[in-house]
């Protein structure tokens, strides 16, 4: 997630929207948070971070800001956010009734041990309670975050945009891992080492671009060909001798 670096660069275009918000208008408030985004994304680009990180923190500024222009109020730039932990929250329950809890996907995809987890009614109950734990984050969230908004305390709003993210997201992270490891005998600390040492054991398969399946459907296409080309060659010798 970018450790301090990451919620350092989240959080300044809030700030500077606010700050800018309350010495000047809303118009220069926008374009103040778009172009520390936009700073930002190519600070991240430069410290060769994925191109989706880079540059996603830019695109939710620039849709948060239009929606600020389109409403004309200052604390519509926070509605986005505001909603999206509805769909976060929405997406995690529908896992748990699915018998698929996320945290599990992610947590056993994190330890590379595949799908076996799901026949472990145990796990799957742990895992079912490390995703509530999620939801009541995207709850929490949502709760306090609009009723600032409906309230129009801008900047208690900005308050809670910082302090309910990072902040709040490592409790998340401490709870899962005391959930999930509940009954092993290892701590938290312990269980992230061993993740991390499973990681670096091997290097996880990178997924083929458009350019390299192509490349080796072309291959595989020609040996193909070169086969049914031998084989036909072949059976022309036959049909050769056979004759003589």
């Amino acid at each position: 997630m970018g450790g301090i670096g990451g919620m350092i660069d989240s959080a300044l275009p809030v700030i500077v929207f606010v700050l800018v918000k309350t010495v000047s208008s809303l118009g220069w408030a926008i374009g103040a948070a778009v172009a520390t985004a936009a700073v930002v994304s190519v600070i991240r680009l430069r410290r060769r971070e994925p191109l989706g990180q880079a540059i996603g923190g830019l695109i939710g500024v620039a849709i948060a800001a239009f929606i600020a222009n389109r409403t004309g109020s200052a604390k519509g730039f926070f509605l986005l956010g505001i909603w999206s932990f509805v769909v976060y929250g929405a997406v995690l329950v529908l896992s748990i009734l699915l018998r698929r809890p996320l945290i599990g996907v992610i947590w056993e995809n994190l330890n590379g041990r595949g799908k076996n987890w799901r026949n472990d009614r145990t796990l799957v109950r742990k895992y079912d309670l490390a995703t509530l734990l999620w939801v009541l984050v995207c709850a929490a969230r949502f709760v306090v975050q609009r009723w600032l908004y409906s309230t129009d305390q801008v900047g208690w709003l900005a308050f809670a945009r910082i302090a309910m993210g990072y902040p709040m997201f490592i409790l998340a992270i401490i709870g899962t891992a005391l959930i999930v490891n509940s009954g092993s005998g290892l701590s938290p600390r312990q269980q992230w080492q061993q993740v991390r040492d499973r990681r670096r054991s091997g290097p996880p398969n990178k997924a083929l671009t458009f350019k390299q399946r192509y490349a080796m459907a072309k291959a595989a296409q020609q040996h193909r060909t070169a086969d049914q080309q031998d084989t036909a060659g072949n059976q022309r010798h036959r049909e050769a001798t056979d004759q003589q």
